[in-house]
């Protein structure tokens, strides 16, 4: 049987501590970093989010200014648009009338047309029915 020889390690206690500060210092050092990256980039962060509310604010207040600014082209053009439309409303309802008048002056015209045309259609007639009767010996010679 072989036996291995004893080989004993001997450490300073003081010596296995500082090994061990020097690598909880090193991590440390690590998360330091790491710390201060997150740090710049929230305070990145919060610089663009102050640039985009104010950015929104004046978006905003463009907005509403735009709006305004529409709405009161709107009533303009509202209240033009009615104006015209009451012109023409007028205008119409006076052709309107003077037409009506126009028809009922034709309308007495033709009274008048439709009068005489009678008139003459049954003296045509008449004369019709005395010159038959004339011919075919109804009425007596004279």
């Amino acid at each position: 049987m072989t036996t291995t020889p004893k080989t004993t390690v001997t450490y300073s206690l003081e010596d296995i501590l500082a090994r061990i500060e020097d690598k909880m210092d090193a991590r440390f050092d690590k998360m330091d970093a790491r710390f201060e990256k997150v740090d710049r980039q929230l305070t990145e962060i919060n610089q663009r989010l102050t640039k985009l509310e104010v950015g929104q604010a004046e978006l905003s207040g463009d907005i509403k200014a735009l709006d305004e600014r529409l709405s009161g082209d709107i009533k303009a053009l509202d209240e033009r648009l009615s104006g015209e439309i009451k012109t023409l409303d007028e205008r119409l309802s006076g052709n309107i009338k003077t037409l009506s008048e126009k028809v009922d002056g034709l309308g007495k015209r033709l009274d008048n047309q439709e009068f005489l045309n009678r008139g003459v259609v049954v003296a045509v007639l008449a004369a019709l029915i005395a010159g038959g009767a004339k011919l075919f010996g109804f009425l007596p010679k004279g």
